[in-house]
């Protein structure tokens, strides 16, 4: 169980670690509310470069608060060229037809699974607790059930 003060802790640690606490102002804020359903996610003023880290205390979808902390930190970190990237789609593509919708879920996948990626390694390097986080595929359908009710070919 991660109490408020090993959160800010881990807090502290991983700002240093990606050397966000010289260029960012960044407030920690523990949401303790049912309609709040991500276990993590910011708010972000980049003119004045400061950002609130929000963590769900009340029903995190993931066990390891460090793997969290982390994960939202490193979105921060790439958040110049994850702007850079959708100024660039905004650009050559119509808000709201097949072609735009297309390259924005792919990056944003992209996006995920990168910021994803960097976490397990980042964790593995310094993490105080390596443990991967299951959380989500809890609630998702196995393998199996996929295929349920599909014709077979």
């Amino acid at each position: 169980m991660y109490t408020r003060e090993i959160i800010e802790c881990l807090f502290k640690k991983w700002t240093e670690i990606l050397r966000l606490d010289n260029c960012w102002d960044i407030k920690l804020e523990l949401i303790d509310d049912e309609v709040f359903t991500k276990t993590g996610d910011f708010k972000i003023d980049p003119d004045d470069r400061k950002a609130i880290l929000m963590l769900n205390e009340a029903n995190p979808k993931h066990e390891n608060f460090e793997e969290v902390i982390c994960h939202e930190l490193l979105h921060l970190k790439l958040y110049p060229l994850d702007q850079l990237t959708e100024g660039l789609i905004n650009g050559h593509y119509e808000a709201g037809t097949p072609s735009y919708d297309t390259i924005y879920t792919q990056f944003m996948t992209m996006l995920e699974q990168t910021v994803e990626e960097l976490t397990k390694c980042m964790l593995k390097a310094f993490g105080e607790n390596k443990e991967l986080s299951y959380g989500r595929c809890r609630g998702t359908r196995s393998f199996n059930e996929l295929y349920d009710g599909l014709k077979p070919l």
